[in-house]
């Protein structure tokens, strides 16, 4: 029996010593379990935090790109207000522009009526500027000739003496007195062919 105890004692103290490195195992197995869940932690606070830190920029560049589209709005706004203000004033000059453009018209048609009228007045004019110097140089021709017929009659007259008026009145033969018809009728004719016709 002695060498059962002995046996008994090393078994027990081999299950004791088992339990024991058992012990520490399982307590070396949780603190290092707690050192790699703590581990576990810090990182996930550390992966915590910096996507706190992404989320925070991320949350500043959406503030400053709505500041800038938010600004880029007031621009655009601004920039179509003045393009409507430029089309309507644009618009507006067209509209004076084709007013004046009118007017033009109208007063260039005007003037080319009265420029019309006038040149034809002028034609007109002309015409009768031609007619008249024409109608004056013939009248002037007849002028001279009516002169020269109306000295002719004068020297006849001159030459006249009492002998050829008694001839000329002499009833009896009547031959003066056709001659002196005659001499009247010629020059009678002479003068109303130098007669002006306007």
């Amino acid at each position: 029996m002695q060498t059962r105890i002995p046996r008994l004692v090393l078994l027990f103290a081999a299950a004791v010593f088992c339990g024991e490195a058992r012990a520490d195992t399982e307590h070396d197995r949780l603190r290092e379990a707690l050192r790699s869940a703590t581990m576990q932690t810090r990182q996930l606070e550390d992966q915590r935090a910096a996507s706190q830190a992404k989320l925070a920029e991320a949350e500043k560049e959406k503030a400053a790109l709505k500041a800038q589209v938010d600004a880029a709005k007031a621009e655009t706004r601004k920039l179509e207000k003045q393009h409507r203000e430029a089309v309507d004033e644009f618009n507006q000059r067209l509209t004076e522009r084709d007013e004046t453009l009118e007017k033009w018209k109208s007063a260039y048609e005007e003037a080319a009526n009265v420029a019309r009228a006038k040149d034809a007045e002028r034609a007109k004019f002309e015409g009768e500027a031609t007619a008249y110097k024409a109608s004056t140089k013939s009248c002037q021709a007849k002028n001279v000739q009516l002169i020269s017929e109306g000295k002719e009659i004068l020297n006849r007259y001159k030459k006249l003496t009492l002998g050829g008026a008694l001839v000329a009145t002499e009833p009896l033969t009547g031959v003066g007195g056709v001659d002196a018809q005659n001499f009247v009728q010629d020059y009678t004719d002479k003068l109303l062919d130098q007669k002006a016709t306007p």
